[in-house]
C-alpha cells in the first residue's frame, strides 16, 4: 500500500510532514511518496536527519498558499504539491492522500480530481473526535454550508458507513444535530430531516441531539449541515484545549501541587490522551473514489503520522467501495443540488 503525502501543506511544513511521514514508515510498514518540491524535500531532509530514502518523491513546483481560493487549486493552481499530490492518486500512483493544507482547496480537489463516487452529490468532511464513551464521528464539519434535507441523509449513509468499517461498530447510532431532542425543534431544515431521517432504513436514528450530550457519547453519528458542523468542531477542540490547560495550570501552581500531580499522573494522562483529537490524524473525506485525509493545519508529526494511519484503515476497510453498495438508486435520486 502506498500512501501519498503532501510535504508541503499545514503550519509546520515540511519538517514535521517529513517527521511523521518517516516514523509511519517504520512503524506501520507502509510505502510513502512524498509530493512537493523535491529539492527542498531532500535539503530538509537532510538538515534535520530524516530518513526519506525508500520515500518516492513526486515533484511539484508551488504550493497552495492558505489565503488563496480554493478554486483556483483546478486553474493556477494544478502545480501545487497539493493538486499534484491528488492528481497522482486519481491516476493511480497511490491509494490514499493526505494533507494539513487548505481545506476549501483539498475538498475541491478531492471532489474534481479524485471525483464523487457515483450518487454523492455532496462529498462530507467527517471529523473523528473523542468522547467520554469513544469517538464519534460529525458530518459535515465545514464542506457543506448550506443542506437540503436529501443531502443530510446521505450524510447519515456516509457516517453510519465511515463507524461500520472504519470504527468497527455493528449499528451505529445516528443523530441530528438540533437545539433540542425533541422533533418539532429547530428550523424547518432540522423538523423536515428530523422526519426523514426516522424513515431511512438501514439507519439506527435516535432522533436529535443537542450539544451538550455530545460529549457524553450519546451518539456515533452526529448529522448537521456544514455551518452547525464547522461551529461545533471548533467549540468541541476549544473546550477541550481550554480543559487541558486548566488541569496543567492546577498541578503547576506550587511546590505542593506539583508533588500531588505525582499521586494522579496515570489518570491525568490517560485523560489526556482519551480527550486528545490528534491520535485520530485528521477527518476523511467522505464520497470521492478514494481515500483522502484533512489533516489539521497545524499538525505535528504524532498526527501526521495518525493521519497515515487513518488513510491505511480507511484503504483496509474498504470505505469507498462500502460507499458504493449503501447508496440504493432510490436514495441517489433523491439527492438534489
Amino acid at each position: 500500500m502506498k500512501i501519498i503525502v503532501d510535504a508541503f501543506g499545514g503550519d509546520n511544513a515540511p519538517v514535521e510532514i517529513l517527521k511523521g511521514c518517516a516514523d509511519a514508515e517504520k512503524e506501520f510498514g507502509v510505502e510513502i511518496a512524498l509530493s512537493g518540491d523535491t529539492e527542498k524535500i531532500k535539503e530538509v531532509a537532510q538538515k534535520e536527519n530524516i530518513d526519506i530514502s525508500r520515500m518516492e518523491l513526486i515533484h511539484a513546483d508551488d504550493v497552495f498558499q492558505m489565503e488563496t481560493q480554493p478554486t483556483e487549486l483546478l486553474k493556477g493552481g494544478r502545480n501545487t504539491s497539493m493538486a499534484v499530490g491528488l492528481q497522482a492518486l486519481a491516476d493511480g500512483k497511490g491509494d490514499a492522500f493526505v494533507s494539513a493544507g487548505s481545506t476549501g482547496a483539498l475538498l475541491v480537489g478531492a471532489t474534481f480530481i479524485v471525483k464523487r463516487i457515483k450518487g454523492v452529490k455532496r462529498p462530507v468532511i467527517g471529523g473523528v473526535m473523542p468522547t467520554a464513551e469513544g469517538p464519534f464521528i460529525l458530518v459535515d464539519t465545514g464542506a457543506n454550508v448550506e443542506c437540503t434535507v436529501p443531502m443530510l441523509c446521505q450524510f447519515a449513509h456516509l457516517g453510519d458507513v465511515y463507524m461500520k468499517n472504519i470504527m468497527g461498530m455493528k449499528n451505529p447510532r445516528v443523530a441530528l444535530a438540533n437545539i433540542g431532542t425533541e422533533k418539532t425543534k429547530g428550523t424547518k431544515l432540522q423538523v423536515e430531516a428530523y422526519e426523514a431521517l426516522s424513515k431511512l432504513e438501514g439507519i439506527n436514528f435516535i432522533g436529535n441531539i443537542e450539544v451538550r450530550d455530545i460529549a457524553f457519547g450519546k451518539a456515533d453519528v452526529v448529522v448537521a449541515d456544514g455551518f452547525t458542523g464547522n461551529v461545533i468542531l471548533k467549540m468541541y477542540e476549544g473546550v477541550a484545549k481550554m480543559i487541558s490547560n486548566e488541569v496543567k495550570g492546577l498541578f503547576t501552581k506550587n511546590l505542593l501541587t506539583g508533588l500531588s500531580y505525582l499521586g494522579v499522573k496515570s489518570g491525568v494522562d490517560a485523560f489526556k490522551e482519551k480527550m486528545n483529537y490528534k491520535k485520530y490524524g485528521g477527518a476523511p473525506i467522505i464520497g470521492v473514489r478514494k481515500t483522502v485525509i484533512k489533516a489539521h493545519g497545524s499538525s505535528d508529526a504524532y498526527a501526521i503520522k495518525n493521519a497515515i494511519k487513518q488513510a491505511i484503515t480507511c484503504v483496509e476497510g474498504k470505505v469507498a467501495e462500502e460507499i458504493r453498495d449503501a447508496l440504493s438508486e432510490e436514495q441517489n435520486e433523491t439527492v438534489t443540488e
